[in-house]
This record gives structure tokens, C-alpha cells and sequence, in this order.
């Protein structure tokens, strides 16, 4: 089955081809970051507005350099949510459309089910079953996979996901937009030990995360040292940078330690964006082999949003017989659990 990937949930554009006889065929990324980097953050209006924009050419753009005619195409796969909602719609409407024209089924995807099998685009991908850490933009979960579609929640973020923390800290240290990369790069000039954050709920029992307070142990940290008229140079807010990220780290690092224990897993699976932080990656890699299990992550250009995972995952449950109706269907707030479809 050859399956055409639409991804449009926020503010990047992916469109791919997975064939399930030959993989990934060819997949095609735009960027809306110089768009929105003006005003900081993610425009709603504008992302959508730009989706629209950029859909269609990419789609003609990708079966000419994959060497595929649209009659060759089997199915339609696109994000139905989590994200924002014009953004959705824009994605839902066009693979709706197409899928129509082509008389070709369609199948909505949860775009964190996405990033979840992101990993089984690799050579060598893991076997099920597994547990995987999610850290993309809004969410931060430790999930015991069993097979396609059996999914269990093990924990969660209570508030600010790890994403959010990384780019919230990185806006009070002055720097750019996407916050999350400027701040793993400028940690890396940051000198160990001069200031200490605290690892958030790693002395309690169970697998949820906490992220919030580490954001306002930034600003207090800061305040304190403008407070004391002293320069927040740039060596203090790479050691600040620093100080954050080893946080954050070594508490997932605990938390997913915990998680394999706890479920007798020898197999982690990490995959959205954060998950292309090096230094995680070092940590969970030496970690995991401490405990004989094995660490898979996706390649760093599949971490962040990308119509291969979500090609990858159409393709299982259309497979599997598993098809939508015609109606546009998009859900901006969408349990992981697959068991709850999208709402009309």
C-alpha cells in the first residue's frame, strides 16, 4: 500500500509517500519559522493562512521527485489533532478533498501517534512492545505501547511540558525564536555547578512530570541577580541555560528509568522534539544501557513535525482496514488514547 502523509497541526508543513512494501519513498518539510519569529511565538491565522499556501505545491512537488503518478497513490493519511484548529482544518479539508477526487479512503491520525512510530521509519526499528517518552511542543508522556493502537498512559505532564519549559526559559534569557534550540545551544557554554535547579517530582512515587516550577526558579534566579545590581552577561545566562537543561534532563532520565522498571521493559523508545536534544540523548543512551534495554530515536529531521510519521502511521491503520468517512473531521484537543475518535 502506498499512502500519501499530510501534516499541517501547527507551523510546519509535511507531506510524504510511504509504501509499505518499500518505506519511505520521499517527504517534503517547509518551515514557518521566519514567520512567526517576529512576534515570538506562533500566530494561529498566520500558520493556517500559510498551510494553504503551501499544501498543494509541496504535495506535486514531492510525487515528482518520488517518481510517483497520483494514480499510484492508495490512501490518504492527515493529523486530525492534537493542534491548533484553522491549522487542522486546512490539512483535513485538502487530504479530504484529494482523497475524494482520487477515490482513494482517508484515515485521520493523532499527530502524537505519529511522533510515537516516528522511530519505525528507521532501519532498525524497535519491536513492540515498548515504552516511549513523548516530548513534542505541548506534551511531555511516558507510554506503554503493547502494538498498534494499545496505548496506556504511565504519566504525564501536570503543567507546563518540557517543550514549554525550554522555550518560556529561553524567552526570559533574551533569546530567539524557536526558544527550545537556542537554549540547548547557549547551555552548552554554560558552566557546571554555579547554580542548581531542582529535579521536580523524582522524590515521589509514580510517572508524572512537573515542569512549571522549573520556569519560575528561572525567574527568580534571574531577579535575585539583578536584584544584587549584578550583569546578566552572557556567561550568566549560558550558566543558567545550563543549570535548566540538566534539570529537565536528568528528570527524565529518572522518570524514564523508573518507567522500565516499573513495566519489566527493556526497550525506550523517544521521539518529538525535544528528543533531538543531544545531551538527552547521551544520558538516555547511557542510561539505558545500565539497565539492558535499548534506546531507539528517530532521525533529528523526523523529531519535529513531519508528514513521514504521519505517512508511516496512516499506512498501519489503513492496513488494518481502519478508513473515515467524507466528513472534515479535526479534534484541537484529542485524548492519546485511539480508543476516542475525533469529534464531528
Amino acid at each position: 500500500m502506498r499512502v500519501l502523509g499530510i501534516e499541517t497541526s501547527c507551523d510546519e508543513t509535511g507531506v510524504a509517500i510511504y509504501d509499505s512494501q518499500k518505506g519511505l519513498l520521499g517527504h517534503k518539510l517547509y518551515s514557518q519559522v521566519a514567520l512567526h519569529a517576529e512576534y515570538g511565538g506562533v500566530v494561529p491565522e498566520l500558520a493556517s493562512r500559510d498551510h494553504v499556501q503551501r499544501v498543494i505545491p509541496l504535495i506535486e512537488d514531492l510525487l515528482l521527485q518520488s517518481h510517483v503518478d497520483k494514480k499510484e497513490i492508495d490512501g490518504i493519511a492527515y493529523t486530525a489533532g492534537p493542534g491548533l484548529v484553522g491549522a487542522l482544518m486546512v490539512g483535513a479539508a485538502i487530504a479530504q478533498s484529494i482523497g475524494f477526487a482520487w477515490k482513494v479512503p482517508t484515515v485521520a491520525v493523532h499527530h502524537m501517534e505519529g511522533h510515537l512510530l516516528a522511530p519505525m521509519l528507521e532501519q532498525n526499528p524497535p519491536d513492540f512492545p515498548f515504552i516511549a517518552l513523548l516530548v513534542s511542543g505541548g506534551h511531555t508522556q511516558l507510554v506503554k505501547v503493547g502494538a498498534l493502537g494499545d496505548y496506556t498512559i504511565l504519566g504525564e505532564s501536570l503543567d507546563d511540558a518540557a517543550g514549554e519549559a525550554f522555550d518560556k526559559t529561553a524567552k526570559l534569557l533574551g533569546l530567539g525564536y524557536p526558544g527550545g534550540a537556542a537554549l540547548a545551544a547557549l547551555a552548552e557554554q554554560g558552566q557546571k555547578g554555579r547554580f542548581h535547579f531542582p529535579r521536580p517530582m523524582v522524590d515521589r512515587p509514580g510517572l508524572d512530570f512537573s515542569f512549571s516550577g522549573l520556569k519560575t526558579h528561572a525567574v527568580n534566579t534571574v531577579n535575585q541577580i539583578l536584584a544584587k545590581r549584578q550583569i546578566l552577561d552572557d556567561q550568566t545566562r549560558a550558566d543558567i541555560a545550563c543549570a535548566f537543561q540538566d534539570a529537565i534532563i536528568e528528570t527524565l532520565v529518572i522518570k524514564c528509568r523508573r518507567a522500565l522498571r516499573l513495566t519489566h521493559g527493556n526497550r525506550l523508545v523517544v521521539a518529538g522534539g525535544v528528543g533531538a536534544n543531544l545531551h538527552l540523548r547521551t544520558k538516555l543512551t547511557d542510561m539505558a544501557a545500565k539497565e539492558n534495554a535499548s534506546v531507539f530515536f528517530p532521525r533529528h529531521e523526523f523529531c519535529t513535525d513531519n508528514g513521514a510519521m504521519i505517512a508511516y502511521a496512516g499506512c498501519q491503520h489503513l492496513l488494518r482496514g481502519e478508513k473515515g468517512d467524507w466528513a472534515i473531521k479535526v479534534c484541537p484537543r484529542w485524548s492519546f488514547i485511539k480508543s476516542s475518535p475525533p469529534p464531528l
